[in-house]
Order: structure tokens, then C-alpha cells, then sequence
């Protein structure tokens, strides 16, 4: 359900996600986050993108940062829930959000431009000529945010600006607009090395744009109930 009037926000029927929202399983925190909006003022102009790809990271396993230990640059993850965590993966930056519990935390791994009365056209205009394609030209809109970095490029999101920050309603917050995806699909995170807990079904993709994120958990030869598993909005949180 969509969070509580929030009157500090830019636009006075602004429904920001709140510090409370983030303080839940990673896991569980990862399926909710899908079909929310994140909201990133640049200039004048607010650019946004619906959620539609997370991976979950906690700890306890082998996969995550915060399995190597704390230091400083990871202290974030080791903050409460809701506190903004970037790193540099592959020279460009990537946003996490910090979960229930010391070293949890969340993974935006792609999103899709989101469009309405506050993100215009020439919201869109602006996260295209930040993240051109490799000539030089506007992206197209269904490339724009299909990768952790090119969503943090498109949206103008750096590591030095946000890393170790809470949210701020003036400049970055996280909406809910109350439309949920219909189903979920659950499978293993993307890139995890071997040995590194690569199995665990941590993954979760808006099923409506499953071809627009990272990599198609739907493509051909992925079968269900081996490769993934389909979630309606019933389903309990797995």
C-alpha cells in the first residue's frame, strides 16, 4: 500500500518511501522495491525510473560485499535501513539501498524510465544525453536504465554525491505510486563468481519487463521451476 501523505516532498501528493520501509529482510525488501519509482532532481528537472530488476546481498554469504568486512568505504551497509550505499562496478557507478541488519542490502540492477506530470519529456531528453549509446546518440528508451550503471549514468546518480547518505526529499527519494507488478521472477543473481554462493535465488525481476532488464530470466531455454520461479502477488515473500 502506498505510504503515508508526505507533505515535505516537491509536489504535495508525494508518496516517498520513509526510513521504515528499508528495515525488513533483504529479500523481502528486494520483490518490494519492484514497480517504485526513484526520483533524482538534476537541475530543474526530476528524473525518474521505475524499479524492475534487485538482487538481494546479505552477510552471511559469500556473494556480498559486506562478506569481506567492514571498512570504510562499505559502511554504509553497515548502517541502519534506508541509507544510500554506491560503488564503482566496471568503471561505473551502482545504488544500493541498506536493508534489516548489519550487511544487508539491496541491489537496484536495472529500472525503466518512468514518465508523468513531474518527469517529463524533457526529463527523458536530459537522462538520454546523460548515457548515450557508444555513437554518441539518444539511447533508446527500452536501453536507457537495462544495467545498474546506465541507470545510475541515466540518472545522473555518482558515488561521491550519494554514497553513505540517506535519502533526501529535496534531491533523491524512492516513490510508491501504488502500482505493483502483477508477477515476479525469482532466480540466481547475475555475475556472482563460482563458489561465491552463486545459486542462491536472491534475483528478483518485474515479470511484465522481463526482456527490458539486465539479462531475460524468460528468454528461450530457461525453464520454470529449474531456472526460476513465478511469483503472483499472493505468493508469500520466498
Amino acid at each position: 500500500m502506498p505510504t503515508d501523505l508526505n507533505l515535505s516532498l516537491p509536489w504535495p501528493q508525494g508518496r516517498a518511501l520513509p526510513a521504515r520501509f528499508f528495515d525488513r529482510d533483504a529479500r523481502v525488501l528486494a520483490r518490494e522495491l519492484l514497480g517504485k519509482v526513484i526520483r533524482h532532481k538534476s537541475g530543474e528537472r526530476w528524473l525518474s525510473a521505475r524499479i524492475i530488476e534487485t538482487e538481494a546481498y546479505y552477510l552471511s554469504e559469500k556473494g556480498s560485499h559486506a562478506s569481506l568486512g567492514y571498512t570504510h568505504k562499505r559502511r554504509a551497509l553497515f548502517m541502519d535501513g534506508g541509507h544510500i550505499y554506491m560503488y564503482y562496478a566496471r568503471g561505473g557507478d551502482s545504488l544500493n539501498f541498506s536493508a534489516q541488519g548489519p550487511g544487508n542490502a539491496v541491489l537496484i540492477k536495472s529500472a525503466y524510465p518512468w514518465q508523468d506530470a513531474y518527469s517529463g519529456a524533457d526529463a527523458l531528453a536530459q537522462m538520454q544525453r546523460n548515457n548515450p549509446d557508444s555513437q554518441g546518440r539518444a539511447r533508446a528508451v527500452d536501453k536507457l536504465c537495462n544495467g545498474q550503471t546506465l541507470l545510475c549514468k541515466a540518472l545522473g546518480l555518482k558515488v561521491p554525491a550519494w554514497d553513505a547518505q540517506p535519502f533526501d526529499e529535496q534531491r533523491l527519494f524512492v516513490e510508491d505510486l501504488g502500482q505493483p507488478p502483477q508477477q515476479v521472477v525469482q532466480c540466481p543473481r547475475l555475475g556472482i563468481p563460482h563458489g561465491r554462493d552463486e545459486h542462491l535465488l536472491y534475483r528478483f525481476v518485474d515479470a511484465a519487463f522481463a526482456r527490458h532488464c539486465t539479462r531475460n530470466p524468460l528468454r528461450r531455454g530457461q525453464t520454470a521451476g529449474q531456472d526460476y520461479h513465478l511469483l503472483s502477488r499472493t505468493d508469500d515473500h520466498q
